[in-house]
């Protein structure tokens, strides 16, 4: 597989008028879902994303690549700090021998490990969240909000039926998940009326630092959605509730970078607390690629990875539920 992608690459390169590979091309960390690769060609670094081929069949792929894509250029055109992806005759997405490609310039930096992040970086995410969502921001009325619908015991039997290695932590955990969905689902219908762009994957493994300031990388989950929704979703990430170590006093410094740069006047987020429980789409894509649904072995074993981490986070969130939800009171400072 990685022989393939190695000959593929140089083909598309040469292709694309980017010049001839020099070896060796260098499997790079590209996230869950997707492989990065350390591309060297005529005197210049690239960095190569291949896509993942399941994502690639959905039939809403292209088209919601195609937006991240117009997106991405709008965030340029503000200057938001990112490393866009390379165009070549008005194309950012090259399909080549049946697979997908996004190239980019090679970023020099760094991600600051999870355990490391700093007040002051999470002030400067939540001040770049609030300038992309204040880009353009407008009224939407009032709109029902999509809810969703996910059959966990159906998962499970499945899972059962297979012997899978995660049937045990979701049987032990049904009730917990079932409690989890349905306060998303919840939280969902008290949001503003509001829509703007939104980078929900801008968390802290998608920002690299350079001399202390930030660059914003893997823009293809450009969207427009809901600037609450994802203010709550990436502060609880710079504060910590990715690897369960929650640090308010991080929510806190991302809140106010967010809000100098962007405010909506909303007001009752403590309301709208379920929104972190989203994790729940997170496991319910891992699941189905613990039982199969994905590309290889390596990516069977990656779903199953995420399947214990992404429970382990959600009973996390769980245990310091009634702790957030005060401070969330506190961001128009009534209570801190």
């Amino acid at each position: 597989m990685k022989k393939n992608s190695d000959e593929i690459i140089k083909r598309l390169f040469v292709s694309k008028g980017l010049g001839v590979v020099e070896p060796p091309i260098i499997p790079v960390s590209g996230g869950f879902m997707h492989k990065m690769y350390k591309v060297y060609a005529e005197g210049k670094y690239y960095a190569v994303k291949h896509l993942n081929r399941e994502i690639m069949k959905r039939p809403e792929a292209r088209k919601n690549y195609e937006k991240a894509e117009r997106l991405e250029s709008i965030l340029e055109e503000n200057k938001i700090p990112i490393v866009p992806a390379i165009s070549i005759n008005n194309t950012k997405m090259f399909e080549f021998d049946g697979e997908y490609f996004y190239i980019f310039n090679w970023q020099e930096g760094s991600v600051t490990d999870w355990n490391a992040i700093t007040l002051e970086q999470c002030r400067k995410a939540g001040s770049i969240q609030g300038r992309i969502h204040a880009i353009d921001s407008h009224s939407i009325g009032c709109m029902e909000q999509e809810t969703e619908s996910i059959d966990f015991r159906e998962m499970i039997e499945k899972a059962k039926a297979q012997n899978s290695e995660v049937f045990s932590i979701l049987n032990e955990n049904v009730s917990l998940l079932e409690y989890a969905l349905e306060q998303m689902n919840s939280a969902r219908k008290y949001l503003p009326g509001i829509e703007c762009i939104i980078d929900e994957d801008m968390d802290p493994k998608n920002v690299m630092w350079l001399n202390d300031e930030p660059v914003v990388i893997d823009l293809e989950c450009l969207d427009y959605g809901n600037p609450v929704s994802s203010a709550i979703q990436l502060s609880l990430q710079w504060a910590g509730i990715t690897t369960c170590s929650l640090d308010l006093q991080k929510m806190k410094a991302f809140f106010e970078g967010y809000l100098e740069s962007y405010d909506n006047g909303f007001n009752k987020y403590a309301e709208v607390f379920g929104l972190a429980y989203t994790w729940v789409e997170w496991l319910e894509f891992n699941i189905n690629r613990a039982l199969g649904n994905c590309v290889d072995e390596n990516e069977r074993q990656m779903g199953i990875s995420e399947v214990n981490n992404t429970v382990a986070r959600i009973k996390y969130i769980h245990e310091v539920e009634d702790e957030v939800k005060y401070y969330l009171k506190s961001i128009r400072g009534t209570v801190l």
